[in-house]
């Protein structure tokens, strides 16, 4: 027999179960492996999944590429064919944004307009996709509502709320200081006529899946929106879709290159970059927490192999004086360390995957069970816990899981190893 099976041999014979304590710390020390794997790997992969999804809304609302600058855009039909011009560029749209004051019954909000041509900003933005109430609608003075600014205010599709805006604010105050200093009351109603508000009728009501947006938007058409911030026939920036938004970064690079300051582009991931670096760095740290379960798995591992070492005592030296070599005797609890990693490798990645393939039955359950309520929809804005499992991942954990166990088994093999033959036949 070669040392090699001769080792694995007792290395199994040794692993098989008894009705002793030592194979009850065996079956622990498997189950440690196999929880901290499941979880990791389910960890890992609903935190991609969310990071995925919520590419997918911001992608799904959001233009690729935004051009703007320190003032107003006076020229942005000129900057709008400079943009289309270059290569990757498939549509743009001006855009007016900005925050206001809306009324409607009594309860006041100060969310944000956004002032587009509807024809043009269709062709950057698919609105259509997210309407749930109404029509797309922006002729004259129409608005579309955000679904939860809608919610709080208590409008719907037919009603007519009032929009204040503040872009002349600063207007109205010289004019009440003039008043105040001259003391002309007929200047009177030419402020109450600065202070008009514009009423505007709600045609639709969309839902993008992102509370920023749903609770702070409302769309307008874009001559709206010049009047609300009196910008005649300017914009504030220009919307801009491409043929594949993850190379944004090259078309934005282009763009900065041949736009005149001080006009410049931003990517969809520059204006989202601190949000997707906090889900990374929030995933990298959990895999760096969870691999710690693993760890302690693994000093239960050695835990192990140091008790069936002391059990074992006179058998090492049975077998080191019939001729059973220190690498042999080595091999045999280095293996049985490696047979445990193994076994918990190989549960932990089935239990892993089958939870993540009903993570959301589990989810229920515990709700109904427990009354937890694991993944509030309303806080994540999504009907269902997002997942997505990435084999380079899963080999990372299974192979650092195996690794770390092996390592475990190193330091009680080696002492079984330097173990003296006659001092281990006296063991009692």
């Amino acid at each position: 027999m070669s040392v090699r099976n001769f080792s694995l041999f007792l290395a199994l014979r040794y692993l098989k179960p008894k009705r002793t304590f030592v194979s009850v710390i065996t079956v622990i020390s498997v189950l440690g492996v196999t929880l901290g794997i499941t979880v990791l790997i389910l960890v890992i992969a609903v935190m991609k999944g969310f990071e995925l999804e919520l590419q997918r809304k911001v992608l799904g609302f959001d233009a690729h590429l935004v051009v703007t600058n320190s003032e107003v855009m006076q020229d942005w039909p000129d900057v709008a064919r400079e943009c289309e011009k270059q290569p990757g560029v498939l549509a743009t749209a001006p855009f007016v944004q900005g925050p206001v004051l809306v009324e409607f019954q009594n309860r006041r909000l100060a969310p944000k307009i956004r002032g587009i041509d509807p024809e043009l900003e269709e062709k950057v933005i698919p609105i259509k996709e997210y309407l749930i109430e109404g029509e797309y609608d922006l002729d004259g003075s129409k608005t579309v509502l955000g679904s939860d600014l809608a919610r709080t205010l208590g409008a719907g599709v037919g009603d007519k709320i009032t929009v204040f805006s503040p872009g002349n604010l600063n207007e109205v105050l010289k004019e009440l200081d003039r008043i105040e200093k001259e003391d002309d009351k007929s200047a009177v109603p030419n402020l109450k006529q600065m202070l008009l508000p514009t009423e505007l009728e709600v045609t639709g009501i969309f839902e993008s899946g992102r509370y920023l947006y749903d609770s702070e938007f409302l769309l307008v058409p874009l001559h709206i929106g010049q009047e609300v911030y009196n910008l005649g026939g300017a914009a504030h920036g220009i919307a801009i879709r491409t043929t594949d938004p993850f190379k944004a970064d090259v078309i934005r690079d282009a763009l900065n290159n041949a736009l005149d300051p001080p006009n410049s582009a931003m990517s969809w991931i520059d204006l989202n970059r601190q949000m997707f670096d906090a889900i990374r760095t929030e995933r990298n740290v959990m895999l760096i927490i969870l691999m710690i379960i693993v760890i302690v798995a693994a000093f239960c591992i050695t835990n192990t192999l140091i008790t069936v070492t002391t059990e074992k005592t006179r058998d090492i030296g049975i077998l080191k004086a019939l001729g059973a070599s220190s690498t042999q005797v080595m091999l045999v609890f280095f293996i049985q360390g490696c047979l445990v990693g193994i076994l918990g490798n190989i549960t932990g990645l089935a239990l892993g995957m089958f939870l993540v393939q009903y993570r959301n039955e589990a989810s229920q359950l515990l709700t109904s069970v427990f009354g937890i309520e694991v993944f509030p929809r309303s806080v994540y804005q999504f009907s269902q816990i997002p997942a997505q499992v990435v084999p380079s991942d899963v080999v990372i954990i299974c192979v650092s899981a195996f690794v770390i166990c092996s390592v475990a088994a190193l330091l009680p093999a080696w002492f079984a190893a330097r173990l003296d033959p006659v001092k281990a036949l006296r063991h009692e």
